[in-house]
C-alpha cells in the first residue's frame, strides 16, 4: 500500500493508459489495441508538478489520486 502524494480525482476513461510523466503531470495516452503499434500522442489531464524522488515509484491509485511506494531493490 502506498501514501498519497497529491489528491487528483482522476475518472478513468476506457481504452486509455494513465500514467505519471516526467514533468510530474498526470498525462494519459490511447492505448494501442488492435491496430498498429507505434508512438502515440499523450495529453497531460491535471498538471500537479511533482517533484519525483529516486527510490519511489509514482502511479494513480484506484480513486485516481497520485500516490508512491518505496520500490523494493535486491541486493542493496
Amino acid at each position: 500500500m502506498g501514501e498519497k502524494v497529491v489528491r487528483c480525482g482522476i475518472t478513468r476513461e476506457d481504452g486509455w493508459l494513465y500514467f505519471v510523466d516526467k514533468h510530474g503531470d498526470v498525462a494519459r495516452a490511447k492505448m494501442a489495441i488492435g491496430r498498429k503499434k507505434g508512438k502515440t500522442k499523450q495529453e497531460v489531464v491535471v498538471g500537479t508538478g511533482i517533484r519525483r524522488e529516486q527510490g519511489w515509484m509514482y502511479y494513480i491509485d484506484k480513486n485516481g489520486d497520485v500516490a508512491r511506494v518505496r520500490m523494493a531493490r535486491r541486493g542493496k
